[in-house]
């Protein structure tokens, strides 16, 4: 008998798709493997209206192992048999729905994509959005959220060493919490997610199966919010303790030769992690969810299949060795039971004891539609693109202080110590640059390498130019790599937009793509993980479209990494890149403070960008940089303040004007960096840019106690510290 559009809706499977199913089938699907197909077949695990445009990305590199899509994280190799792991994913409407909960199985879901691949998760970073914190539910979001966050990546014991928050009105119905996992292993380690091997043993390892996040996938993440509604159902809920059980467990495990796969249980539970398993391997499996043990009276098939309830592993172990898989379980107080069997004919079947409730084909069950819409450029991007600077009253000269202490108390700006001193940044003895600087730095243990992790993301641009938003999300997350000392090696990322199928998110959607798409190739930095989140969207209100990319780069010798604060007195300060036009107030936080305004479009010369960033990872690698710090919101006088901020130390020293004072000061113009160097290295800071062909203008000199620019501003560095610091606060 045909499903009713509400059975539909609830499930997010249009009458087309349903269609589909019954054709596909040859028959009517049973009520349980409806629920596995609405999952399966969901936005959030089939990428049905992004799977098309995703193939634009270079996914091909000399370090890449793994590439998106063939294992649970993108894999690279650094050498010496070492292999990094990393991946991002977002928990943007369980966020909303449960705060707490909602970021803190965020952070266990994306630390079980690293060690089920048997590496070692050592850090996390995060980067969210909110609504402005006047309002009392923005807050209550904001508080939980970092609350899930530090509590439950705390008592994992893995450092979060930082991250991006940047607040705007539209995140208000729609907050976005990204989570970021890196782990490092063996490369003869790696553990595949794959159900192979006819015979081999099905056991589901870790916590009892509850009714938490049913319809997770399909119902909560793979459609918009257009009613207040109870969903507290589809929000999952953590228990750290178990998953740090599992950690240690598992990575023994993946020591041993007793098994084929391991795979966690994430979006749809037990659907996704045995039908993809499965369809990996080009095998069946044969399953009896009577034997799955659950926490709550009176669960159907249904239920079982598609709870989304944590620390939930999914282990292949080979046939004869599952006393030995079970006994180590054991010795971690981790439940363990053999739930069923791989099978060879690439069928699903699922039991209910002697009942079978599931007989479909894997490939079916895991090959959902694939959309390529048509995407309609709005009209309304005309308008906001345009920037009538002759409208717009330039600073006056004795405005300028007060204006930059503003900047630095704004929310986008300020310290964010507030959040992230509630996170463990230090556990495990490898951070080396803590959060704050342009990006973070650990160190690889019983090496000489390090490695940095950085966040970045700018909605605003992403708003007013898709496609340069997108360019300058690539270009900013590597730039501040660069600073830090790192040669970018690979990006994971996540893709936050509204409701796919209006032609004009679509639009956004594809024009950022693209743009990303021409910074990795110009920049040869491949892209070997990733989430899209979509239907962000409430009442018909999208967030701005917003990209957020995670890079990881490589430094040789960890006693070349850099950090963005002045380092001693005397030091010469150079700007790497041009001086900022009029062009560069488009969308920049000054437009929107000073004006009230979210208009024109950044520019970017993605050739320049990357002659710039090597410019500066050799003048690092060769020792000649103290400090090194992106100008990015806020521009130029932010950068310089704040690198004043983070080393206690002033600076005197004077910027050259050519049209637009407040441009030169707060303009956002890209390609830019503050560094600082001793006078006796200058002449060879000066001898490599211009070997590499990139501008390279004195600024000032470091020391002191005040924040002298002259002509313009005259500030002591307590006052730039007070309002840095405190902003959040106040905010």
């Amino acid at each position: 008998m045909p499903v009713s559009k509400e059975t539909l809706d609830e499930i997010a499977l249009s009458q087309r798709e349903y269609d589909l199913i019954v054709e596909k089938l040859g028959r009517e699907p049973t009520p349980v493997e409806l629920g596995m197909f609405g999952s399966l077949w969901s936005e959030h695990c089939g990428y049905k209206y992004s799977k098309a445009l995703l193939r634009m990305f270079p996914v091909t590199g000399k370090h890449v192992l793994v590439k998106p899509g063939e294992e649970n994280a993108g894999i690279i190799d650094i050498g010496d048999g070492q292999v990094i792991g990393f991946k991002m994913e977002s928990h943007n409407h369980p966020s909303y729905i449960e705060p707490y909960q909602g970021a803190a199985t965020g952070v266990g879901g994306i630390v079980r994509d690293i060690f089920t691949m048997g590496l070692r998760p050592i850090a996390l970073m995060n980067s969210l959005r909110f609504g402005p914190l006047s309002e009392p539910h923005n807050r209550y979001l904001f508080g939980g959220v970092v609350g899930g966050i530090a509590g439950y990546g705390n008592c994992l014991g893995i450092a979060d060493v930082g991250g991006e928050i940047y607040f705007d009105q539209c995140y208000t119905g729609n907050p976005l919490v990204n989570a970021l996992c890196l782990g490092i292993g063996r490369a003869d380690n790696l553990i595949k997610a794959r159900a192979s091997g006819e015979g081999n043993l099905i056991m589901l390892v870790g916590a009892d199966t509850g009714r938490d996040g049913l319809h997770g996938a399909s119902g909560l993440a793979s459609r918009t919010f257009e009613e207040v509604r109870e969903l507290r159902s589809a929000v999952q809920v953590g228990n750290p303790f178990m998953e740090k059980l599992l950690i240690e467990a598992c990575l023994e495990l993946a020591g041993t030769d007793w098994i084929v796969g391991m795979q966690d249980c994430g979006a749809a539970g037990l659907t996704s992690a045995i039908i993809e398993a499965a369809d990996k391997g080009n095998s069946g499996i044969d399953i009896d969810v009577s034997k799955v043990p659950r926490r709550e009276k009176g669960m159907t098939p249904y239920e079982v299949m598609i709870s989304e309830s944590q620390e939930r592993m999914i282990v292949i172990a080979k046939k004869g060795y599952e006393n030995k898989v079970k006994a180590l379980f054991d010795r971690w107080e981790l439940h363990s039971d053999i739930i069923g069997r791989v099978t060879a004919d690439g069928i699903a079947i699922v039991r209910d004891g002697g009942k079978v409730v599931v007989n479909a084909p894997v490939k079916i069950l895991n090959t959902p539609p694939v959309y390529r819409l048509r995407p309609q450029r709005p009209g309304w991007l005309d308008e906001i693109q345009r920037l009538d600077l002759n409208k717009i009253k330039d600073i006056a000269p004795k405005k300028t202080g007060e204006m930059l202490l503003k900047l630095l108390a704004s929310p986008n700006i300020c310290s964010k110590h507030a959040v992230y001193r509630q996170y463990d940044h230090q556990v495990g003895d490898n951070t080396v640059v803590l959060p704050g600087s342009d990006a973070a730095v650990l160190r690889i243990q019983e090496t000489s390498k390090a490695f940095s992790m950085v966040t970045d993301g700018n909605g605003r641009y992403c708003y007013v130019n898709p496609f340069i938003g997108g360019v300058i999300a690539v270009a900013e997350a590597a730039r501040n790599t660069a600073c830090s000392g790192a040669r970018p090696m690979a990006i994971t990322n996540c893709l936050n937009f509204g409701n796919p199928e209006k032609n004009d998110v679509y639009f956004q959607l594809q024009e950022c793509i693209k743009g990303m798409t021409q910074a990795c190739k110009k920049l040869k930095i491949p892209v070997i993980s990733g989430n899209v989140s979509l239907y962000n969207e409430t009442r018909d209100v999208a967030v701005f479209p917003t990209p957020v990319v995670g890079m990881v780069g490589l430094i040789k010798d960890v006693k070349h990494h850099c950090s963005s604060g002045f380092k001693q007195e005397g030091d010469i300060v150079f700007l790497i890149g041009e001086p900022a036009n009029g062009e560069s107030l488009g969308s920049s936080e000054y437009l929107e403070m000073a004006h009230g305004m979210i208009k024109g479009t950044q520019h970017i010369d993605i050739e320049k960008e990357r002659r710039v960033q090597t410019c500066v990872i050799k003048a690092i690698e060769r020792g000649l940089l103290n400090s090194a710090h992106d100008c990015s919101d806020g521009g130029l006088a932010v950068a310089l303040a704040e690198s004043c901020i983070l080393g206690d130390t002033g600076f005197t020293g004077k910027i050259e004007v050519k049209g637009r004072l407040d441009a030169a000061l707060f303009g956002e113009a890209q390609s830019r960096i503050v560094v600082s160097t001793c006078p006796k290295a200058a002449y060879r800071l000066e001898t490599l840019a211009l070997k590499h062909n990139v501008p390279l203008a004195r600024m000032g000199v470091t020391g002191g106690a005040q924040f002298t620019i002259k002509g313009y501003i005259d500030l002591p560095v307590s006052r730039l510290h007070y309002a840095w610091w405190n902003g959040l606060l106040n905010y």
